[in-house]
This record gives structure tokens, C-alpha cells and sequence, in this order.
């Protein structure tokens, strides 16, 4: 590798993380973040799942369909972590390429004075994208996603933040008392 690679490399965001308070039981919200189908109502770039068939015991596979502007594309989908209520996770592939792993941790939290549960959703973006596959598969993200590693990384970090007020949103609609109960 050359020095301006080296340094390239070094320089490169290879993970995010973004956090948000949500007035429900991490229970509540490991039930919405484990139902992948539902990725859709809060996710800016995903635009649909389709879940794989799966042999018993066997943790779930989905294709990600996903848009960016007028282009799309779609992802292999391998959930790699499912430990309720504290961790969701998948591993994210494109053509056979490696290229990333997003992660969901889920604690309690302090209430906001409401004396409802409360829950810390921390979503993890975990760029896999090294060496010479990662390489093509920032040339396939160029081409597909119409994102350098540089802007992917923005998108990234605007969709987490959006997806989590979105997934906190749902999360206590769902979890709110209907009108009129006590």
C-alpha cells in the first residue's frame, strides 16, 4: 500500500454512532427494531425488506432494497446478533462484497420526569469496506448508491439521526396509553 493509501485509509470514517431516548421498555423497542419488515417506516434509504426463508434456529437473512435519489439497489442481509432486548445487528453484503455492519444496543434510561420506562437506542454503522474487495466495493457503492466512502459516510450519519426520530416516534405511539385511559 502507498503512503497517501496509508493515509487515505487513516483518514477514512470507518464508524458511526448516533443515540436517542425513547419513552418506551427496551422491550417495546427490541420488538421494533427485531422486526426487520419495518425498517421502512423509519430508514430514509430503505425502501423495502424481503425476509429469506431460514432453516429452524438459524438467525434471519433479508434483501434490503434501498434508494438513494433515482437510484436503487439492493443488499444481502445477514442478521448476525439478536439478543433481546439489549442487541439487534446485521451484516450487510452487496455482490458478494463485504460492506458494513449495522447495530442497534438498547439500555434503559432515565425517564424524563414522566415516571414511564425509558430506553437509550444507540444505532453503530460499521464500515467493512478494506483491502482490495473493499476497494471494488466503494466502486460498486460510486455506481450504485451514487456515494463515495466520503459521502457515504454523511448519508450515514443524516440517515441514523433520521431513522432513530423516526424509530422513537413509532416506538412511543405504539407504547402511549390510548385517549382517555389512566
Amino acid at each position: 500500500m502507498g503512503a497517501s493509501e496509508d493515509t487515505g485509509a487513516r483518514a477514512r470514517t470507518w464508524t458511526l454512532r448516533e443515540s436517542v431516548v425513547v419513552e418506551a421498555s427496551p422491550e417495546e423497542v427490541f420488538a421494533a427494531l427485531g422486526d426487520m419488515r419495518r425498517m421502512p417506516q423509519w430508514s430514509p434509504e430503505c425502501v423495502g425488506v424481503w425476509m429469506l426463508r431460514e432453516r429452524p434456529g438459524t438467525l434471519p437473512s433479508f434483501i434490503g432494497l434501498n434508494r438513494n435519489g433515482a437510484r436503487r439497489w439492493f443488499t444481502y442481509c445477514k442478521v448476525i446478533t439478536a439478543d433481546p432486548p439489549r442487541e439487534f445487528a446485521f451484516r450487510v453484503s452487496a455482490a458478494g462484497l463485504p460492506i458494513a455492519i449495522w447495530a442497534f444496543s438498547v439500555r434503559p434510561a432515565r425517564t424524563t420526569g414522566t415516571g414511564a420506562p425509558a430506553a437509550r437506542v444507540t444505532q453503530h454503522w460499521y464500515d467493512l469496506r478494506r483491502g482490495r474487495r473493499g476497494r471494488v466495493a466503494d466502486l460498486l457503492g460510486r455506481v450504485a448508491a451514487g456515494t463515495s466512502p466520503t459521502a457515504r459516510v454523511r448519508t450515514n450519519r443524516s440517515g441514523m439521526a433520521l431513522t432513530l426520530r423516526r424509530l422513537k416516534a413509532a416506538v412511543e405511539a405504539a407504547a402511549a396509553p390510548a385517549s382517555g385511559e389512566e
